[in-house]
């Protein structure tokens, strides 16, 4: 094997290896899956570069491009320039040096935790948590905004609200708009994920927004219906997810759903289950899931070992979200899938 280039513009060496292992996998000269700490290092340097993991693979795979080309369109991504504070806290974090944790931003002074001692309470029992006035309405209402704009949507005609160009789907794929990067910067929700995770040295992901629309003759939801988004193989190690709603949302408006305190039952109901049985593909209807309202600004944030998805939306008005999660530079996966 040929060594690899030395490290580009940006001073990463694991970004060289990352281009490398992806563009061999496409060729075929590589596995098609990534061991357990590739997947945690890939995920914490894209994360650190400001990047959603499908456009990277996409254009990495599309375009085939050299290192250095490859550095370019990180940099055009973000605006031609990242701070080196950054880059220098990525780079510890994917050598696993803990002096990464001198890079952080310096807390806010005197900042409230973000959950109450009864918000983390509920957490320990529920597996979710609602982190009410995550973000102020005007960046809500500016994301949601981007969501419309984006979609060539008018929020007060239903009529154009089904002529999604990106398919009968609730997903919106806007990644880098600077309303959305206000939200994923916010203090009060970094400050949530800290509590959670119980600890600080964490990084924000690159995710899409939603529009989930009422249900009418022709447009009937999608989906996902209840699901989970991480291995089953036991025991599954703690992670979490995030939504935050960019309008006020109803539970019969499309609401986030989940069964709440099953994060604390899981392993006894995977055991239950028949030898052979696919997990997945049982009745998870069954498990009697709720929908979560909220309201403009609001973040939810749940264990991702609660089934969860969004509903159908049968009230009058659409469902605007944003989707996001905070993750330490190191964390546990399960190396084989179920």
């Amino acid at each position: 094997m040929s060594p690899l280039p030395s490290a580009g513009p940006l001073g990463i060496p694991y970004l060289a290896e990352f281009w490398s292992r992806t563009l061999a996998r496409r060729s075929g000269a590589a596995p098609q899956k990534a061991s357990a700490r590739d997947w945690v290092d890939d995920n914490t340097l894209l994360a650190g570069l400001g990047l959603n993991l499908r456009e990277t693979y996409a254009y990495l795979y599309d375009r085939t491009p050299t290192l250095e080309a490859f550095e370019a369109w990180i940099l055009a991504i973000n605006g031609g320039s990242i701070d080196p504070a950054r880059i220098a806290r990525l780079k510890a974090a994917l050598a696993a040096d803990v002096s990464g944790e001198a890079a952080l931003p310096a807390p806010e002074p005197a900042a409230p935790p973000a959950l109450s001692d009864a918000d983390l309470a509920f957490w320990d029992e529920n597996g979710y948590v609602v982190l009410r006035d995550a973000v102020p309405p005007e960046n809500a209402q500016a994301a949601a905004q981007a969501i419309y704009d984006f979609l060539a949507i008018d929020p007060l005609n239903p009529a154009t609200w089904y002529g999604n160009a990106h398919g009968h789907t609730i997903w919106v794929p806007l990644l880098h708009h600077p309303a959305l990067w206000a939200n994923r910067n916010s203090p009060r929700i970094h400050r949530a994920f800290a509590q959670i995770w119980r600890r600080s040295d964490l990084w924000v992901n690159v995710d899409q927004g939603g529009f989930n629309p009422p249900e009418r003759p022709g447009w009937s939801f999608p989906g996902p219906h209840l699901h989970w988004d991480v291995s089953l193989v036991q025991p599954i190690p703690f992670g979490v997810q995030g939504i935050l709603y960019l309008t006020d949302t109803a539970a019969d408006q499309g609401a986030f759903t989940c069964v709440p305190g099953f994060h604390r039952i899981i392993g006894d109901w995977l055991n239950a289950l028949p030898v052979g049985a696919d997990p997945r593909a049982q009745d998870l209807r069954s498990l009697r899931a709720v929908p979560i309202a909220g309201r403009a600004g609001d973040l939810i944030i749940w264990h991702h070992a609660l089934p969860h998805g969004a509903s159908p939306n049968r009230s009058a008005h659409p469902r605007v979200v944003q989707y996001l999660k905070l993750r330490p530079s190191q964390w546990d996966v399960q190396s084989d899938w179920r």
